[in-house]
């Protein structure tokens, strides 16, 4: 960089102290440096690396052998006159390779010129160095990052053996377990990496934490210390915006199913007090049917999945979960698979499980027995058990003393609204949650139903619009009062399709 004044600098220790204020954070800036140097000296700068491409500054002609002897180490600085021009060359040492501080003037150079170049050549050193570790320890954190991803995907399609593999090597012990909880941290996603790091340090590094690829405002801890979810609540707490929702202890295998649980439990959370909530908190609805009767019915309609390689039906099985907790983009970017897999696997399971997941019911229904699966009753159906509860279907189930007590409750919390909140609901369900086809069906606004339903959420204490886990407990709540058809599942099972609909 040149400067058109010439001359020589004056008996100033000004300079010093201006080359020194370059090493401040905020300044800490090669070009800014070279610029100054040329300002300050009155001539032409450049910074140039051993292969001579220039690095910052304006090239400056000079000998290809002196700058080879800098770079090779023979000499560690040079001076050279002709031709009307003043030259010093002084070698840099750069993080990858050496190169090259080269200043060009009319004017001789007199002590303190170079005294500046020789300075401002150490100042580049150091903040070469600094910013080459700087890039060093970003790309370490990047590729951490992305195996930790790594970790949570094996983990979301039950290879447990190889995310143990994976992590053994960069985090001894961490997965030396057979059970943990999964929480999801919710923020503001310009924030989120300054949570992740919170949150690593929260854990003590003793749990898995991953930037949720598919929600950017989302951080997804797998914990296998108990300690964690105290530690995150206390995170969460004083933060503005930032909610906690947290799993049940599952099985490593049952991560899929953990993760729905802290999605489902953080819809609770954005409505308490302390921003944090955990699944086993509220009262759900597999959790008031009979454990036999409710084991043997999800085995029977999986068992279709059960047949197939353990692989596959694994695969199946995670991304069955997955897809119907979230859109096919964001459940193929938690599982690291494309779209196009995700709704492959979507369209095999429903052949599979005879279930058309265009309806709600259905897939509300599978949901329940991938649920089930997941997390298993307390009281599983004995062997062999050939009692009246082994062979129940949705209908029965869903017909017991304490689900509709359950189911009753929910929905009688949308009667207090003059809007008919329950009514739209209702035919916002049954139109497969399209708005559209909903609004035609109640003459009335698309986006009054919208809005009607997002004024349910809140009453329900459960994300409706967003889909998933919540969803598909009220849609539960509503075959159980009879509002809605029972769903086509499979060999249909006995009275469900004669069960009269309310409406």
């Amino acid at each position: 960089m040149t400067c058109p004044a010439e001359g020589t600098p004056e008996s100033d220790p000004a300079w010093a102290r201006q080359l020194l204020g370059h090493l401040r954070p905020a300044g800490r800036d090669t070009g800014k440096v070279v610029a100054w140097l040329a300002g300050t000296v009155r001539g032409t700068v450049a910074l140039t690396d051993a292969s001579g491409r220039l690095l910052a500054g304006e090239p400056v002609p000079v000998d290809d052998a002196l700058t080879d002897d800098l770079v090779r180490g023979r000499i560690a600085s040079a001076a050279w006159d002709g031709r009307g021009r003043h030259v010093r060359l002084v070698r840099v040492d750069l993080p990858a390779t050496p190169g090259v501080l080269t200043v060009a003037r009319i004017a001789p150079f007199d002590r303190e010129a170079a005294d500046a170049v020789t300075h401002t050549a150490a100042v580049l050193e150091v903040l070469l160095r600094a910013r080459g570790s700087t890039e060093t320890e970003d790309r370490l954190r990047r590729a951490a990052a992305d195996l930790r991803l790594a970790i949570l995907q094996l983990l979301m399609v039950e290879d447990t053996v190889s995310a143990r593999r994976v992590a053994a090597g960069l985090w001894p012990g961490l997965l030396d377990t057979d059970t943990a909880c999964v929480y999801v941290v919710e923020g503001r996603a310009e924030d989120r990496d300054t949570l992740a790091d919170e949150c690593l340090a929260a854990t003590g590094g003793q749990a898995l934490v991953v930037r949720c690829p598919a929600v950017e405002a989302h951080v997804i801890v797998v914990a296998p210390d108990e300690r964690a979810g105290p530690a995150l609540r206390e995170l969460v707490e004083p933060r503005p915006y930032t909610y906690l929702g947290g799993s049940t202890r599952q099985s490593l295998a049952r991560t899929a199913g953990a993760y729905g649980q802290a999605v489902s439990a953080l819809a609770v959370a954005r409505f308490r007090p302390g921003k944090a909530a955990v699944y086993a908190e509220r009262s759900h609805p597999e959790r008031l049917m009979d454990p036999a009767a409710l084991a043997a019915w999800a085995d029977r309609l999986l068992r279709p999945l059960a047949g197939l390689p353990h692989h596959t039906g694994g695969e199946l099985l995670a991304t069955t979960r997955l897809g119907l907790e979230f859109t096919a983009v964001n459940a193929a970017k938690v599982l690291g698979v494309s779209r196009n897999t995700v709704r492959a696997r979507m369209t095999r399971t429903e052949a599979l499980l005879g279930a058309d997941f265009t309806d709600l019911a259905a897939r509300a229904a599978v949901h329940l027995a991938l649920n089930t699966r997941a997390c298993p009753p307390e009281e599983p159906a004995p062997a062999g058990d050939e009692a009246p509860t082994g062979t129940a279907g949705l209908t029965a189930l869903l017909a017991g003393p304490a689900v509709q007590v359950w189911a009753r409750d929910l929905l009688a919390r949308l009667n207090a609204d003059s809007r008919d909140l329950r009514g739209t609901l209702r035919a916002w369900i049954a139109a497969g949650a399209n708005a559209e086809r909903a609004a035609q069906r109640l003459g009335v606004h698309a986006q009054t139903v919208r809005e009607h339903v997002r004024a349910a959420e809140p009453v329900l204490e459960r994300q409706l619009l967003c889909g998933g886990g919540d969803l598909y407990e009220v849609v539960l709540a509503h075959l159980a009062v009879g509002d809605l058809a029972p769903p086509a599942l499979g060999p249909e099972e006995p009275g469900d399709r004669d069960r009269p609909v309310h409406r």
